[in-house]
């Protein structure tokens, strides 16, 4: 009994040291920390269809983007674009083109994303000017859409970099849901990426935009947001209204877009005149060749194949260039240049060393009639690969051979 009434006096003492503790009430959470708002830059825009955001960069002619210049992109020539438009746009001066890029609430498309900010760059005297229609709010999506039709009626061409595929189709749901006629019509579409995966598939990992940023253009971006970040920074933006972090979506766009008008001083050049190209990287190109060999130009193609190997490819590379050029030397009826590329495909391991094989045995056995040889051919192919067409040229053959006066079979 003792033993309990100790531990209740204990007991007491502790409850009443809590109760003076708390004796002034219980102690106030710490206001949280007061930050600056952070405004938007640029100003609100009235229009018929409401009211929207948009902001402008001057990019100044005297300034560089990576290892290009951008009072370059004014004397660029205004058929630029002809030889990967195929001739649809030509004529135009560069004061003419409508460099596009959006922001968009998700990747997937859909009804559902809506473009919160769409960029349209274009080349002035002063430099390259970014333009960006941005929403506040959804509610604010016709007016910007309204703004930006306007806005892209000055110009003939618009250039995007995988914008035919995501950005134009995006950009007419939106204009549809709201009501309103899509511009893009009256606009030539030259959509950079294909013509950039031609020249550069070859010799680089990725042809996603930021990494011919770097890896052509020499740029490190800085303070820049992954792209998948993006749509939940804006989510952000809605609920907070904090602009702190929207300012990085903000440059990711203008700097996607300058970068975009800066390649395009490069990549369709190469296609323009491929006679006029400087030293480059083999796999650039070899890239071109493959171009100018699926536009049916035979010649530009052996010679930028020709350029490939003297400049320097890797093996796998090597041998599939080396093959082209002999299809493309046989095409042109000229068998005896066909005929010294396969007998080097021929005489090491790669890919293609069966196929040059089955075509000496071929030009062997139908050319110069000489059997002997081209059962030679014949035979080393089968050790490579057992097809029917090679079973049966060999059996032929060796009838061939084995008849009276064509010699002894080997």
């Amino acid at each position: 009994m003792g033993d309990l009434q100790q531990q209740l006096a204990l007991l007491r003492q502790r409850v009443a040291r809590i109760n003076h503790k708390y004796e002034g009430g219980v102690p106030a959470r710490p206001a949280p920390l007061q930050r600056a708002p952070v405004e938007l830059p640029g100003g609100e825009v009235q229009t018929a269809a409401g009211r929207h955001w948009e902001m402008e960069k001057l990019y100044e002619r005297h300034r560089r983007h990576g290892s290009y210049e951008i009072s370059t992109l004014a004397e660029l020539p205004s058929d630029l674009f002809e030889a990967i438009s195929s001739g649809s746009v030509s004529g135009a001066p560069p004061e003419t083109w409508a460099f596009l890029d959006t922001e968009t609430t998700g990747l997937a498309g859909g009804s559902g994303t809506i473009a919160f900010l769409i960029g349209v760059g274009r080349i002035t005297p002063e430099g390259f000017r970014v333009r960006q229609f941005f929403l506040r709010e959804h509610g604010e999506e016709s007016s910007a859409l309204h703004a930006l039709a306007e806005h892209l009626s000055q110009f003939r061409v618009m250039v995007t970099y995988n914008g035919r595929a995501y950005d134009q189709p995006l950009l007419e749901t939106r204009f549809r849901m709201c009501r309103k006629r899509p511009p893009f019509a009256a606009l030539e579409h030259v959509d950079l990426l294909y013509s950039s995966r031609r020249l550069w598939k070859l010799r680089l990992e990725s042809c996603r935009l930021v990494e011919l940023e770097n890896r052509i253009l020499g740029v490190e971006r800085q303070g820049d947001i992954p792209g998948n970040m993006i749509p939940y920074v804006y989510f952000d933006y809605v609920r907070n209204q904090g602009a702190a972090r929207l300012m990085a979506v903000f440059h990711h766009n203008a700097m996607d877009i300058l970068t975009l008008a800066c390649l395009s001083g490069i990549v369709p050049l190469a296609f323009r005149a491929p006679e006029e190209i400087g030293a480059r990287h083999g796999a650039e190109l070899a890239g071109l060749g493959r171009w100018w060999r699926q536009m049916n130009e035979p010649e530009h193609s052996l010679r930028l194949f020709r350029r490939a190997v003297d400049c320097g490819l890797c093996d796998d590379l090597l041998f599939r260039t080396l093959w082209d050029i002999s299809r493309l030397e046989k095409k042109l009826g000229r068998e005896d240049a066909a005929l010294a590329v396969w007998s080097d495909l021929a005489a090491s391991r790669n890919a293609f060393q069966f196929s040059a094989l089955e075509e000496l045995a071929k030009y062997y056995e139908r050319r110069e009639r000489n059997y002997s040889m081209a059962l030679e051919m014949t035979r080393m192919a089968l050790q490579l690969q057992r097809t029917p067409a090679m079973e049966q040229r060999r059996a032929r053959l060796e009838k061939r051979l084995a008849a009276p006066g064509n010699g002894s079979l080997l």
